[in-house]
């Protein structure tokens, strides 16, 4: 089976946030790491596919700052990397994103399974992984902590829930959403840091993924004179117990209750 993982290189967790004079949040000069999430789908993206008999690619969808941790999973044992930019393309927008990233995972070859890691931590969301479900039409199975098994096209995966633990089993293909229970991602050998640092990372760009554009994000129309509101204020005053019964008979009075 062939699988396909999403990574990012994101700022150190010990980076310090700057405000800048225009109200832009920035990370100034601060060192670069693969997203600490990612590590373990890049890890279970590995022992799938190699249990599997097929190859694990990695994408990234932003600028060239992202060669770092494609470079990184090359190191690692992923079979393939790709980056996925164009003018056009918006990797801060989520519909952009998985709009992109679902026109990637078709073009590659044979894949049925899409891993990904829980969030990006620069960002703390993970609407871009739902969305790219939503544009492949796949089932997404999110805070997987185990694969138990996976035959034919069938899957069988331990999710993590606030109750503890749910048993789900579902057709392939499937976009899964991983947690850092499922494994304990291995660290990049000599050889592997050696030949991953000499590797050509391809650049798709939309033309390349057959999208001549990508969604707009949602945006929030800001309403300018508004109506006014004829609000009325009522102060209760007593003993707490007068109070309280003046609230109730209040309620009461407007139907709330």
């Amino acid at each position: 089976m062939n699988v396909a993982v999403f990574t990012r290189s994101t700022p150190d967790t010990a980076a310090k946030v700057e405000v800048g004079a225009d109200g832009r949040v920035n990370w100034g000069d601060a060192a670069t790491v693969v997203n600490p999430w990612d590590e373990y789908a890049l890890e279970e993206a590995i022992v799938q596919s190699k249990d599997s008999g097929g190859t694990a690619t990695v994408v990234a969808v932003g600028g060239d700052m992202h060669n770092e941790a494609l470079k990184h999973s090359l190191a690692m044992g992923l079979d393939a990397a790709l980056r996925l930019e164009d003018a056009a393309l918006d990797p801060a927008n989520s519909l952009a994103y998985a709009a992109a990233a679902a026109a990637a995972v078709k073009k590659l070859d044979g894949v049925q399974l899409v891993i990904c890691g829980k969030e990006s931590v620069d960002t703390g969301t993970d609407q871009q992984i739902i969305q790219l479900a939503r544009k492949l039409g796949w089932t997404l199975l999110t805070n997987v902590s185990k694969i138990m098994s996976m035959d034919g096209d069938t899957i069988k995966v331990e999710r993590q829930i606030e109750q503890g633990k749910m048993i789900v089993t579902s057709k392939l293909p499937a976009v899964l959403v991983v947690t850092k229970e499922i494994n304990e991602p291995r660290y990049p050998s000599f050889i592997g840091i050696r030949k991953a640092s000499k590797a050509e990372i391809p650049v798709w760009s939309l033309a390349d993924l057959g999208l001549s554009a990508t969604p707009e994000s949602v945006k929030v129309a800001a309403f300018k004179n508004l109506p006014p509101r004829d609000i009325k204020l009522e102060m209760i005053t007593g003993t707490p117990e007068e109070m309280a019964k003046a609230l109730v008979d209040k309620l009461i009075e407007e139907k709330v209750l």
